[in-house]
């Protein structure tokens, strides 16, 4: 068999386990559109099973790492350009990292490094509707048109589209992002004049009928929360959430920071460092330290951060962990619960959908350091 059909083997092999294992995690369950049939999962799994059996990628499952830091440092051998790595176990952290912060200066990555988290924003935004919720500001029925009537008749659905329903990503609201005027919008432009990119496109689907990722639902929670709250929603969630938990490396936009504070962002193959790309839309505005990202995260599993009440609204409408991209940028936080664990993965660097799996893999190998030399 010759290397390049040996290479696919092995890229297929990979991306069917992974796909399998994406079907198996309890806080995917809810959300992956009804597909994970016993019968699909059992060919996803076999099917990747019997090629990992003949392929490179069966050496994750042999491999046995010696530490976190190794396998950190193993990372670079994949292209990746800064590593950060935050774990916190059983009431005790580390940071871990390697490459760099700054590719052109030789600066190398910093464990207290400020990072783009993209799309792990939504936890947060998410954890303010609970809260919003529960004293009764919002209600998760209420629907789109009614909070902003400017979209009555330009989105699709928009008198049956409930809060709940953008959260979830159930309302079957296209993706703005993708749409070719996006990559020239002005950073600053409100937030419903980004919407208005999707305006008079079809649904996806019928409301509440389905599953489909996108950011406009959280772009418009963003608008939603601004006019219920009367002031911006970053301000909410750094009186609620921020302050409560101590976490002064966490902000909602990149004006909030010193850019010289910010680790650089790269995509593969290209020299430009992508972080002085501004995003300021609420889907993935937020930069923060790997560190404040634990903190958080554990304190919204443990109870710490939300009432009984709030915490039984963000666990009906919610999940508890996130990846997140934006060019130059990738990261995923996530609790172990058999580990009592938090981990959190920051790479600067970012490419196609199939970097991920490489990326899922790296993470999953972090994992099993851990669970084999847990945290003393």
């Amino acid at each position: 068999m010759n290397n390049r059909v040996w290479q696919h083997l092995s890229t297929l092999a990979c991306y069917l386990y992974a796909v399998k294992d994406t079907f198996e995690h309890p806080h995917n369950r809810r959300k992956m559109l009804r597909l994970e049939t016993l019968n699909l999962k059992y060919f996803l799994g076999t099917t990747g099973m019997l090629l990992l059996m003949l392929t490179g990628c069966s050496n994750d499952f042999v491999y046995f790492p010696n530490s976190i830091q190794e396998e950190v440092k193993k990372g670079l051998d994949s292209g990746y350009d800064g590593i950060i790595v935050y774990v916190n176990q059983a009431g005790k952290s580390s940071l871990y990292r390697a490459g760099w912060k700054d590719r052109a200066k030789k600066t190398p990555a910093a464990p207290n490094a400020l990072f783009k988290i993209a799309s792990i924003s939504k936890l947060y935004i998410a954890a303010a509707v609970a809260k919003l919720v529960a004293d009764q500001s919002l209600s998760l029925d209420t629907t789109l048109s009614t909070f902003i009537p400017d979209v009555d008749g330009r989105i699709a659905h928009a008198d049956k589209i409930t809060l709940r329903m953008l959260i979830q990503h159930r309302s079957g609201i296209p993706e703005f992002i993708y749409h070719p005027d996006f990559a020239k919008s002005d950073p600053q432009d409100s937030y419903l004049t980004t919407a208005a990119l999707i305006y008079d496109r079809k649904a996806h689907f019928e409301p509440g009928t389905s599953y489909k990722y996108s950011n406009t639902n959280y772009l418009l929670i963003g608008e939603i929360l601004n006019r219920t709250l009367g002031y911006s929603y970053h301000d909410y969630i750094k009186d609620k959430i921020l302050k409560p938990l101590g976490l002064k490396n966490t902000f909602g936009l990149q004006s909030d920071i010193d850019s010289n504070q910010l680790m650089s962002g790269y995509q593969v193959n290209q020299e430009d460092d992508f972080k002085v790309l501004q995003h300021t839309r609420p889907s993935g505005s937020m930069i923060a330290t790997a560190e404040d990202v634990g903190i958080f995260l554990r304190a919204l599993i443990d109870g710490t951060l939300l009432t009984p009440k709030e915490q039984a609204i963000y666990s009906s409408i919610y999940v508890y962990e996130h990846t997140g991209w934006l060019p130059g940028y990738t990261s995923i936080a996530r609790y172990h619960e058999d580990l009592d664990a938090v981990v959190i993965l920051f790479v600067s660097t970012s490419d196609s959908q199939m970097f991920w799996i490489g990326l899922e893999r790296f993470y999953s190998r972090i994992v099993r350091a851990l669970e084999r030399n847990s945290l003393q």
